[in-house]
C-alpha cells in the first residue's frame, strides 16, 4: 500500500477506533495481537514499557516532588537516588527532606542553610555516627598515668583534665595527646576547678588554696572551715570564691584577698557541691544576670543570691523527699534556667523561675525532660543508674559497669560502652562527662574529645574519647 493510501487508511481506523467501547477496544487489540507477526510482538514488547511506566519526578512541578519526598524515609531515599541521575540530582536538591532526616537522628540544623548536598552528605555522617554508636563503635579508651596515690579530685574544660591527688600533687592533662602540660605540689585535693592562669583546689586539710600553674606557687590561702572541703567555685568577675564544706557551711570568699566575706548555714549534711552561676530567668527572688549559689548535701539543694547582697538568705531549698532514706546522688547541673538533680528514685528537674518540679519520677521509673514536654524513662533498676550529664536531646548515664547515652525524644538506649572497675565515690568526685555541647544535639563537629573520665584503683586515669571518623 503506498504511503499516502496507508496514511489514510490509518486516519480512518484510528477514527473509527475512538468511537469503540472500552471491551470494543479490547477485543479489537486482542484481535490485532493474534494477527501479528515476532516483529511486531517485539516491536510492542519494547515499547509498552515506556507507555506504562511514567517518570514522575519528571513530570510533576518541583515543589510537588518535594513535598511528595517528604513522606519517604531515609532508607527509601537513598535507595531512589540509585533508580538514575535525575532521580539522584532531584532526591539530593530537597534540603527539607535531608535536614528533617538529620533532626530525626539528634542532630543540631541550621536552616538558614539551604545547601541541599551539604544536609545529604551530613545525614550519611549523622547514619554513620548513630550505627557506631548502636554497635559500641563510635568511642575509644586511654589512660593517664603519672600519679603515684588515690586521685580523687578531677575537672575538664576546654580539651583540658586536671587532677587531684593524695601524692600531694594536681595535674593539668592534654586529653587528645596524652600529654602533662603542668604538674604541681599541692596539699590532698578534694576538689579542683582550673583556668589558663590558676588552679584552686579545696582539700582534706580543711583549706581552699589558689596556685599559679606556670610558677606553681600558692598566690592565696584560705582558711576558715573546720572540715574537709568538698566543692569549690569561683567567678573571676565578682571576684568571689565559694566552698561547701564537711563542717556543713559554705563559705564565700574574696577570691584576690583571701578573706572569708560570708558563711552560709543551713545544711544539716556535708555540702558536697556549690555551683555559681548567672540565672537566665525572671522571677520574685532573682532577674536574668543574677548570679546565683547553690549548694547541696546527701538530701537538699539551698539557692542563694550571691550577686546581691554578701550577707544574703537562701532563696529556697528543694528535696525529691522527706524520706532521709532517699538520697541525691552527687551531680548537679544547673545553666541558669533549670536545676538537675538525680536521687535513688530517679532524675528530678526544677524550673529556675517558679522551683516548680517539672519532672517527678514515679516509683520504678527514671524520669527526665526536655525543653518541650516532660518525659518518662522506664529503667529495669533506676537505683543503680546515675545522671553525668543531660542535654536537650541525649543523657549521658552509667552504671557500675556501662557508660549509656539515652534519646530523651524516644526514651530507648541508642548506645552503650563497657567500663572498666573503677574508683568508686559517694562524693562523685572521681568521675566526671567531658564534652557535653553534643547532648544538645550533634551536629558533625562536637562529636569530637572527652567523653567520660575516671580515677581507677591503680591510680591512673580511664579516659573514654570519641573515635574520629575519616
Amino acid at each position: 500500500m503506498e504511503r499516502k493510501r496507508f496514511e489514510a487508511w490509518l486516519q480512518s481506523v484510528s477514527t473509527s477506533f475512538l468511537t469503540l467501547t472500552e471491551p470494543q477496544k479490547n477485543e479489537t487489540l486482542d484481535h490485532l495481537i493474534s494477527l501479528s507477526g515476532a516483529v511486531q510482538l517485539r516491536h510492542l514488547s519494547n515499547n509498552l514499557e515506556t507507555l506504562l511506566k511514567r517518570d514522575f519526578l519528571r513530570l510533576l512541578p518541583l515543589e510537588l516532588t518535594f513535598y511528595l519526598l517528604r513522606w519517604l524515609d531515609p532508607k527509601t531515599l537513598l535507595t531512589c537516588c540509585l533508580v538514575c541521575k535525575r532521580w539522584n540530582k532531584v532526591i539530593g536538591a530537597c534540603t527539607e527532606v535531608w535536614q528533617g532526616a538529620c533532626k530525626a537522628l539528634g542532630w543540631q540544623v541550621d536552616d538558614s542553610l539551604q545547601d541541599a548536598m551539604h544536609w545529604k552528605k551530613v545525614y550519611m555522617k549523622a547514619k554513620l555516627r548513630m550505627r557506631q554508636l548502636e554497635e559500641r563503635e563510635a568511642f575509644e579508651t586511654s589512660s593517664l598515668i603519672g600519679h603515684s596515690a588515690r586521685v580523687y579530685a578531677l575537672y575538664y574544660k576546654d580539651g583540658l583534665l586536671c587532677t587531684g591527688s593524695d601524692d600531694l600533687s594536681a595535674k593539668l592533662w592534654d586529653v587528645c595527646t596524652g600529654q602533662c602540660i603542668y604538674g604541681i605540689q599541692t596539699h590532698t585535693c578534694a576538689a579542683v576547678k582550673f583556668d589558663e592562669q590558676k588552679l584552686v583546689t579545696g582539700s582534706f586539710d580543711n583549706t581552699i588554696a589558689c596556685w599559679e600553674w606556670s610558677t606553681g606557687a600558692k598566690i592565696q590561702q584560705f582558711r576558715g572551715h573546720t572540715g574537709a572541703v568538698f566543692s569549690v567555685d569561683y567567678n573571676d568577675e565578682l571576684d568571689t570564691l565559694v566552698s561547701g564544706s564537711a563542717d556543713f557551711t559554705v563559705k564565700v570568699w574574696s577570691l584576690s584577698a583571701g578573706t572569708c566575706l560570708n558563711t552560709l548555714t543551713g545544711h544539716t549534711e556535708w555540702v558536697t557541691k556549690v555551683v555559681l552561676q548567672k540565672s537566665e530567668v525572671e522571677s520574685v527572688m532573682h532577674s536574668p544576670g543574677d548570679y546565683i549559689l547553690l549548694s547541696a548535701d546527701k538530701y537538699e539543694i539551698k539557692i542563694w543570691p550571691i550577686g546581691r547582697e554578701v550577707n544574703c538568705k537562701c532563696l529556697k531549698t528543694l528535696s525529691v523527699s522527706e524520706d532521709r532514706s532517699v538520697c541525691l546522688q552527687p551531680r548537679l547541673q544547673f545553666d541558669g534556667r533549670y536545676i538537675v538533680c538525680s536521687s535513688d528514685l530517679g532524675l528530678y528537674q526544677w524550673d529556675f523561675a517558679s522551683y516548680d518540679i517539672l519532672s517527678k519520677p514515679a516509683q520504678g521509673t527514671l524520669l527526665t525532660w526536655s525543653h518541650i514536654a516532660e518525659r518518662v524513662i522506664k529503667t529495669q533498676d533506676s537505683a543503680n543508674l546515675s545522671l553525668l550529664s543531660l542535654g536537650e536531646v541525649f543523657a549521658l548515664l552509667f552504671d557500675n559497669h556501662y557508660l549509656y547515652i539515652m534519646d530523651l525524644r524516644t526514651e530507648q538506649i541508642t548506645g552503650r560502652w563497657p567500663l572498666p572497675a573503677y574508683r568508686k565515690s559517694k562524693r562523685g568526685s572521681s568521675f566526671l562527662p567531658g564534652v557535653t555541647g553534643w547532648l544538645n544535639g550533634l551536629d558533625g563537629s562536637n562529636d569530637a574529645g572527652l567523653v567520660f573520665a575516671t580515677s581507677m584503683p591503680d591510680h591512673s586515669i580511664h579516659l573514654v574519647l570519641w573515635k574520629e571518623n575519616e
